[in-house]
This record gives C-alpha cells, structure tokens and sequence, in this order.
C-alpha cells in the first residue's frame, strides 16, 4: 500500500491528455464533413475577394459594407449577379445622386471590374445569374423563330416600348428607355431582373428560348433596310397620324384661306 501511494501522476499529464484528445476530435471531424466544404475554386475565390474591395470602395456608401442596403440604397442580398451585370454595364450605377429613374449611359467600370463586382454579390444570396452566351445570341434563328420572336415581344413589351423597341412616356413622369443600340445580354438580365418600372419575367413566363427570340426580333427591327420613305421615328400609328393631321388638316386650312382671299378681292 505504501509503493502505490507514493506513485503519482505527472503534473504534465492532464494538460497533455487534454491536448491529445483535442487532436483526436479535430482529426475525426477532418475526415467525416463533406469534402465540397473544404476546398473552393482558387480562381472564383480570388475573383469574389477583387469584387469585394471594388464593392467596398465603389458601392457600399449606399448599399452598407456588406450589401445589407441603407438608407440611400436598397440590400443587394439576392439580387443575384444579373442584376449588378446589368445596372452597371448600362451605367445606370453607380448613381451622382438618387433620382426617379436612372438613364442609360457609358459604364465608369471595365467588363472585369464588373464581373468581379457581380461574382462578390451572387455570394450574398442566391439570384438571377448571368445567361450564357449561347442564349443571348439570336444568330442561328429561322424566320419562323425572329416572327414568333416579334410575337412575344409586341404581346409582352411593345405596351411600354413601342412595337419596334423605341421606347415610351409612363405616368408619373417615368419612361420606358429605347432598346435601340443595348447589348443582348443586358436585353435578357432586364427580362429576369426587373429593373425599375418594368415587371419580372421568370422563366415560367417567358424561357430562355423566348428571350433570344425576342432578342432576335429585335436585332432584326433595328438592323431592317426602311425601303424608302421617312421612318417617322418608328413609332407607328401615333406619328403616322400626327402627320396625317398636320399635312392633312393644315393643307386644308391654306388652301379654304387661299379660295377665300380670292373670293375676296373679286368682289
């Protein structure tokens, strides 16, 4: 009894223990996760930590540090990365100063900047991506497609832009820009985004195949010999009958003041 009360423990030895069993669990939950969780895309990565630097720089004084939104812009959580593609590849932002409606103009950021910027906001939330580049390319279209095309977009659009995409005035002082002259691409993320005043069109209502008809309805308006003649503008019945009326009506006007000076002075 005396030789094994004398055997005590190290003073090391529960701290040791301690640390060895610590080692054991990490090492066990090491290998039960899922491997998807440990490792990512080095590329994608770097490009999302790019992204976040210019947002931070570029865009959080309006949409918070982490894209939660303040009080001068709306959260950019789920807005997903066609949204930021389209915003700022049309230039719409970043905005001098917040207005009604944002105009289209050149873009202060390069196609990399921006990709980088809308690959850093897809991580915040799921949302609408960028299409491929096959779906916003209308080359490979038959005629049959570009007319269904132009059928789509006059039953869908052409109330707010005009049948040949000239675009148009809306209450409240608002507009519907002209689609004359905008990339395909941004065509398509205005269909899946909404922006501004326009509605969303989900892929349950207009798909894939719809958009790069109606891009190539569009594509084909513009790109259309006139034949001769004035166009008017492009839009359609309004001008047509304005002109009617003022070359019409106000022929008549001269010529009823011309028969009555005549008939005047002969008597």
């Amino acid at each position: 009894m005396k030789y094994l009360s004398t055997r005590r423990r190290h003073p090391a030895a529960k701290p040791l223990i301690l640390v060895l069993a610590l080692f054991l669990v990490g090492a066990v939950y090491a290998l039960v996760i899922p491997s998807s969780q440990v490792s990512a895309a080095p590329g994608l990565s770097q490009q999302v930590q790019e992204g976040k630097a210019l947002f931070q720089v570029s865009c959080s004084s309006c949409h918070g540090l982490n894209g939660e939104g303040t009080s001068q812009g709306p959260s950019l959580v789920g807005v997903g990365a066609a949204s930021v593609d389209f915003q700022m590849g049309t230039g719409r932002m970043p905005m001098a100063r917040p207005g009604q409606q944002a105009p289209r103009k050149d873009s202060e950021f390069s196609p990399e900047e921006i990709s980088a910027i809308s690959s850093y906001v897809a991580t915040l939330g799921p949302g609408p991506g960028i299409p491929a580049a096959s779906v916003v390319d209308p080359s490979k279209l038959t005629d049959e497609e570009l007319a269904r095309g132009g059928d789509l977009f006059k039953t869908n659009c052409s109330a707010c832009h005009n049948v040949s995409g000239q675009g148009g005035a809306l209450p409240n002082g608002k507009y519907a820009p002209p689609l004359t002259g905008v990339q395909p691409v941004h065509i398509y993320e205005a269909m899946r985004i909404g922006p501004q005043q326009m509605p969303v069109f989900s892929k349950n209502v207009i798909t894939d195949e719809d958009a790069t008809q109606i891009i190539g309805y569009l594509e084909t308006v513009q790109n259309r010999n006139p034949g001769g003649g004035l166009s008017l503008g492009n839009l359609g019945p309004v001008t047509e009958g304005l002109w009617a009326w003022v070359v019409g009506i106000g022929g008549l006007v001269v010529i009823a003041t011309w028969i009555a000076s005549k008939g005047a002075r002969s008597k």
